[in-house]
């Protein structure tokens, strides 16, 4: 059977979830640059993928156009015109499985997410390194025939600022670090009232480019930024493009288990993450850095983390489990890296 030549890879949302796609796609693309990759994705996510040779974004309208089984055969319709060969579904949701349906006669590998050992690790019964989200995703593409190394990834270079982002960020020349502090549930984020602490301690020696988004977190990190030297607040002020580029030229992302994390990591930029009452252990952790660089809670105090896979679901007095994480632990850490 010769190899196909035009895959389909299927991952709709979220952000951290679709920027890992992208170093396992790079590897795919530079492996086997002969095939021809169309990602199927929100129009939103197309800036992740715009250094990858070979690959293609079809923007994926599923509150819109493509919205229900009716909008999804629609959307089939119009893949199939695309002479898709292969289909790898790192999704693995119902659109997805609708989807396949409409495929029937195509290959279709979808991703095995490993619910039965993350659910042993969430209620205690295993503490061990699952298979991380990067080998899920490279275990589909074997499936199909392509077979992946992603020991020796290939990053693009970092991006030029052009002179309104030069502007933007100010003339200072100072090494910049990012700080993402928000994350999709409080129990993930690391205490406001210490993070300001970490980022005045870096505002010292570096410029510091603060990432998030939605009202509210814009409103604390636009505080961050008028009350502090050497510190900017990119949120709400950048198109995603624009962000990217910045985050290309950073020293070191200092981030939540959250989507910045994981983009950061896609750029190969180095990425030190806090984990609340998320853990490593689960496969979230950002690709292709060190273990030194996760900076874990005290599970002598909070021995139940990982209480969730995503971190939605933890008791009360665990909310703030990462509080038991010094600022000065960080902070050196960071310093130690740049």
């Amino acid at each position: 059977m010769s190899q196909p030549k035009h895959i389909l890879v299927i991952r709709l949302s979220a952000m951290g979830d679709v920027a890992m796609t992208v170093p396992v796609l790079q590897a795919l693309s530079y492996q086997y640059p002969e095939v021809k990759i169309t990602v199927l994705t929100r129009a939103f996510f197309s800036p992740f993928f715009r250094d990858l040779k070979n690959v293609t974004v079809f923007p994926a309208d599923v509150k819109g156009k493509h919205k229900g089984i009716w909008g999804l055969f629609k959307l089939s319709k119009a893949l199939k015109k695309l002479e898709i060969d292969v289909v790898a579904d790192l999704h693995n949701v119902l659109r997805s499985k609708i989807l396949k349906f409409f495929f029937f006669g195509t290959q279709f590998v979808q991703i095995d997410k490993g619910r039965t050992e993350k659910k042993a690790l969430v209620s205690g019964k295993i503490f061990q390194q699952l298979k991380t989200t990067h080998q899920r995703y490279a275990e589909v593409l074997g499936g199909l025939g392509f077979k992946l190394d992603l020991s020796n990834p290939k990053f693009s270079d970092k991006a030029t600022l052009n002179k309104s982002i030069q502007a933007f960020l100010g003339p200072d020349s100072k090494k910049m670090i990012g700080v993402a502090p928000f994350a999709a549930h409080e129990g993930k984020m690391y205490p406001l009232d210490l993070m300001r602490e970490v980022i005045i301690e870096f505002s010292r020696d570096y410029k510091v480019i603060l990432f998030g988004g939605g009202e509210k977190e814009i409103a604390v990190l636009n505080d961050f930024e008028e009350s502090l030297d050497h510190v900017v607040s990119v949120a709400g002020k950048l198109s995603l493009h624009e962000e990217l580029d910045v985050i290309s030229n950073l020293e070191v992302m200092l981030s939540m288990d959250s989507g910045n994390a994981h983009i950061a990591a896609m750029l190969g930029v180095k990425v030190v993450t806090i984990w609340g009452v998320t853990h490593p252990f689960a496969g979230f952790s950002p690709f292709n850095q060190p273990k030194d660089y996760t900076i874990l809670s005290d599970r002598n105090r909070f021995p139940e983390i990982p209480t969730s896979i995503y971190g939605n679901k933890y008791p009360e007095n665990y909310k703030e489990a990462s509080r038991s994480i010094s600022p000065k632990k960080i902070t050196e850490k960071i310093h130690e890296i740049v």
